[in-house]
């Protein structure tokens, strides 16, 4: 049985519209900021930093309960989705037990 688990999220964001960097941030960081404060959440941006129509965020959280790590990525996939003036294509959730012990008895 897992101690506990950790849940991985990155969500790919497009904007072909925007043309500088200073208006992509714009766009972003609010999204992350207010993501980190609704949810118990670690957020990055992850990628795409230097290009001016795209860019990955990354979303991490840990828990001893799976159903509650899903969930809880699911709310920030939507909350991502739905919240920033631009489009999501591409998105991944990976979820990994901890201190699995398969000798148990």
């Amino acid at each position: 049985m897992a101690l506990g688990y950790v849940g991985v999220l990155t969500v790919r964001v497009e904007m072909p519209w925007v043309a500088s960097l200073k208006e992509k941030r714009a766009l972003v960081r609010p999204v992350v900021e207010r993501l980190k404060v609704r949810y118990p959440l670690t957020v990055a941006r992850l990628d795409g930093l230097d290009a001016h129509d795209w860019e990955v965020i990354g979303v991490a959280t840990i828990s001893n309960d799976y159903a509650w790590v899903e969930e809880t990525l699911r709310m920030a996939a939507d909350y991502i989705a739905r919240e920033g003036p631009y489009r999501v294509t591409d998105e991944h959730t990976e979820i990994t037990p901890l201190g699995a012990d398969d000798d148990e008895d």
